[in-house]
């Protein structure tokens, strides 16, 4: 089994190749929905949560309100996103490590791929035989973050900017890479990328 790294910057495209290489037969999950799953009422990682950051950050219903939590953690004043990341990430790294794990066990020419933003920032990448990056110029990282969010785009940049500010430049991802995906063109381009790429991967994950 060929075990894949899927990582980029905020806004990047990142599911968008996701699910193209889902279209084409690898397995995908993503940290994202694990930390979602992670963070749900009871979970422990949400009583830790909680814990550290108050009620605040609950909505009506006693559930997690990403929004609120996202504006906390990434306070330009005093930013806690190191705080929050030390108390979800051992929990996803593991959740993902045992995926891989369990995809490997059925089928041993698999390729299992985990889309995730700080595959590099949280010195995990050794997880991983190949690693891709997806990068995207600041404008269309602009544009897709205020469609996602349905904001306008002086805040669409302002969020990127901040949240770009935790996590390394795309430049030194891009050097890190075994693969990149330049994904500031047509869906088209993006996809005749994957197109090259796939059969690459595939050899791996029987060689492997």
């Amino acid at each position: 089994m060929l075990k894949v790294g899927l990582t980029g910057g905020i806004a990047c495209g990142k599911s968008t190749v996701a699910g193209m290489l889902a279209a084409r037969g690898a397995h995908v999950i993503k940290a994202d929905e694990i930390a979602h799953q992670l963070m749900r009422t009871g979970e422990p990682v949400y009583e830790e949560i909680v814990r550290r950051f108050g009620h605040g950050i609950l909505d009506t219903d006693g559930r997690i309100d990403r929004l609120r939590l996202a504006e906390l953690v990434f306070a330009p004043a005093a930013p806690r996103i190191a705080e929050l990341n030390q108390l979800v990430h051992p929990a996803v790294i593991h959740e993902q490590n045992r995926w891989m794990e369990e995809i490997g066990r059925r089928e041993p020419e698999a390729i299992a791929v985990v889309e995730a933003a700080l595959i590099l920032e949280a010195g995990v990448a050794g997880d991983f035989d190949r690693l891709i990056v997806v990068v995207s110029d600041a404008q269309k990282k602009i544009e897709r973050l205020a469609q996602r969010m349905r904001i306008d785009v002086r805040a669409a940049a302002s969020e990127v900017e901040r949240r770009s500010a935790a996590q390394l430049p795309d430049t030194e991802k891009e050097r890190q890479a075994d693969f990149v995906i330049y994904n500031s063109g047509s869906v088209e381009a993006t996809e005749q990328q994957v197109d090259e790429l796939y059969p690459v991967l595939v050899a791996a994950a029987q060689a492997h």
